[in-house]
């Protein structure tokens, strides 16, 4: 007859972390300090109430800055045929950025790889560099080009191949430094020098990831061309912003609706290659 098995001792519960409430605190501590009219943006809920129904003139007709106009839930969809050439080359920037950033962001993704990097000086100077471009705003880009080179989508497209070269090779190199390291090893042990082993052992890994990630930052493009067009960056933001300024409400409300239908269709061109493609 076996003897009974020892009965085994309750585990000591953990004791309570104070992590959680100290950042609760923190959290409400910073919310005060920056709503606060002291301190903060001098935030008043009583003002918010009091002022959030002065933007419903631009929703209808009675529009007493613009009579003419019919508000942003009547377009003028007789406006329609004067937005089609501007939007066509909101599409070609991004089609340009899209190509020319993510094609020189792959090769600085691997040098700005620990795994991929011939050094630590090369490794730390290439992402500190990534760093500056991504810390400054696509749209003070375009502010700078359009200085340099002038108004038109010149410009914008230099603008969307900068941001696109911080995004692409910012999340490339994340992914190569997650690649798995038995075909590395591998094409070291037989020989094969850096450029043999980034092209056979790392390339294959991380290529479904950059497709991936280029079809995405093409949609960004669309967006943020509209952005960089009403600086003067070309696109459909410069008759965007035409009409903004004109207050051509239904006019606005058309260009509105037509990017919208225009991302919508592009989102669901690129969810459908990425699901073929990787």
């Amino acid at each position: 007859m076996t003897a009974a098995a020892p009965a085994r001792a309750r585990p000591v519960r953990p004791a309570r972390s104070l992590f959680v409430p100290l950042a609760v605190v923190g959290f409400m501590v910073v919310s005060w300090w920056s709503l606060s009219s002291e301190f903060g943006i001098g935030f008043d809920l009583g003002e918010l109430i009091e002022n959030i129904t002065r933007g419903a003139r631009i929703l209808y007709r009675d529009n007493p800055i613009n009579p003419a106009d019919r508000g942003l839930l009547n377009p003028n969809w007789a406006f329609l045929a004067s937005t089609v050439e501007p939007m066509i080359e909101t599409f070609q920037m991004a089609v340009i950025a899209a190509v020319v950033g993510c094609g020189l962001a792959l090769p600085i993704s691997f040098v700005a790889s620990r795994v991929t990097a011939p050094g630590r000086a090369t490794l730390f100077g290439v992402r500190g560099v990534l760093s500056v471009v991504r810390a400054i705003p696509d749209i003070l880009y375009a502010l700078v080009f359009v200085a340099a080179v002038g108004i038109g989508p010149l410009p914008g497209i230099l603008a969307l191949v900068l941001f696109n070269i911080g995004v692409v090779a910012k999340l490339m190199s994340e992914t190569i430094d997650g690649v798995d390291p038995g075909p590395i090893e591998a094409a070291q042990a037989s020989g094969a020098n850096r450029t043999q082993t980034v092209r056979w052992s790392v390339l294959p890994q991380v290529l479904p990831h950059y497709v991936a990630y280029s079809l995405y930052t093409f949609e960004l493009n669309i967006r943020a061309s509209t952005v960089l067009g009403i600086v003067g960056a070309g696109g459909i933001g410069r008759i965007l912003y035409r009409e903004y300024a004109r207050f051509n409400w239904s006019n606005v409300s058309v260009i509105i609706v037509e990017l919208f239908v225009f991302v919508f269709v592009i989102e669901v061109v690129s969810i459908w290659l990425r699901r073929r493609l990787v």
